[in-house]
């Protein structure tokens, strides 16, 4: 059975561009979020990850359910695998990065090999929805 990290993750969409970030020390980039803590719904996780990465509050009830995905988890030994809940959402105040994040950049569907293998499905399916240029 192979080892899972669950995790959950905003996709901020502007302009055909996804929100993503780097973390200090690392090479990809990633789409804010984070791993949920024992109790946690996925809502909760999501508020807390991004208030902590992005120092934005995010809008609760407009929280929208994008999709579930799963690869081989980057950085990890083979069989570790990543399950990334990705909700769309709303925020109030100023994007700006915080705690491990390097750097927010906005990226689109040419740049997704910068990124995370679950990541990239997330790219391709953005793109196949019209949504990432």
């Amino acid at each position: 059975m192979a080892a899972l990290i669950d995790k959950v993750a905003w996709i901020h969409l502007e302009n055909g561009l996804v929100l993503s970030t780097r973390s200090h020390g690392k090479d990809a980039y990633y789409l804010p979020g984070g791993k949920r803590e024992p109790g946690e719904s996925d809502l909760d996780t999501l508020c807390r990850e991004i208030e902590e990465e992005l120092s934005v509050a995010v809008v609760r009830d407009s929280a929208a359910l994008l999709g579930v995905f799963e690869a081989q988890a980057h950085g990890h030994g083979q069989g570790v695998v990543v399950r990334m809940t990705c909700y769309t959402a709303a925020y109030e105040g100023v994007l700006a990065p915080a705690s491990e994040i390097a750097e927010l950049v906005w990226l689109t569907h040419a740049d997704r090999h910068r990124t995370s293998p679950v990541d990239r499905i997330i790219f391709d399916r953005l793109r196949a929805d019209g949504l990432l240029r």
